[in-house]
């Protein structure tokens, strides 16, 4: 009996001297915080943040020659708008912006006017920058987000081949406001899509372009939006 006691108790000895601190067994989950190594995030040319409404008194435009809707330039410049619209083509629209003043974007006519010059327009179908581009006038709240999300979708309903382009005017469908070109001193060609007869032709969408002479060729210098407010 005195045996089974000593050999009871010089077992409990030695399991006593088992390190407590081993390391966990292989299928153990780790407790440790991970030393990861976040890759760097990708850069992109920033867009330019929303500005405010362009005052004619401080922006001079240069004066347009009179014969301006009997240069075929200016459709051809449509014509490459909607092939830039329609492929998605930075480089394309970047061709055609004015290189002094750049491009001045108007989702809603007396809404904000995000400017962009060459560089940020080669971009302009990929970047996600949220912009302000003022409030809606069917829901009274701030329209926010980006030009692929907010303006895009309206540039591809109009610039087809079923729409009207009239130079030197703003074509339009039955409005409930004063129709007003916030640059008196550019020249402009309409793209207008005159509706459908499922919505009573209210569904009219304008987009006025309107252009610059630099370089001694028409430019692309603004796009205002125009539609049926209630």
């Amino acid at each position: 009996m005195r045996h089974v006691l000593l050999s009871l108790l010089m077992l409990t000895l030695v399991a006593c001297t088992i390190p407590v601190d081993a390391p966990p067994p292989p299928t153990a989950l780790s407790t440790a915080s991970p030393q990861w190594t976040l890759p760097s995030a990708p850069t992109f040319p920033a867009t330019p943040a929303p500005e405010s409404p362009i005052v004619l008194t401080q922006t001079p435009f240069p004066t347009q020659p009179p014969d301006f809707c009997s240069d075929i330039r200016g459709t051809e410049l449509i014509n490459s708008l909607s092939k830039a619209i329609a492929s998605k083509d930075g480089a394309l629209l970047a061709s055609l912006v004015s290189p002094s003043r750049g491009m001045d974007v108007q989702h809603y006519r007396d809404g904000k006017v995000i400017n962009y010059d060459v560089e940020h327009a080669r971009f302009i179908f990929e970047s996600t920058f949220q912009a302000d581009w003022g409030i809606s006038f069917g829901s009274g709240e701030k329209t926010v987000g980006s030009f692929q999300e907010i303006v895009l979708p309206a540039l591809e309903q109009v610039f087809t081949p079923n729409s009207l382009i009239v130079c030197g005017q703003i074509q339009t469908g039955r409005k409930s406001y004063f129709l007003e070109w916030p640059y008196p001193a550019m020249n402009l060609y309409s793209v207008y899509f005159p509706g459908t007869d499922e919505f009573g032709l209210l569904d009219w969408q304008t987009w006025a372009v309107g252009m610059e002479i630099a370089e001694g060729k028409p430019t692309l210098a603004a796009l205002v939006h125009y539609v049926w407010e209630p």
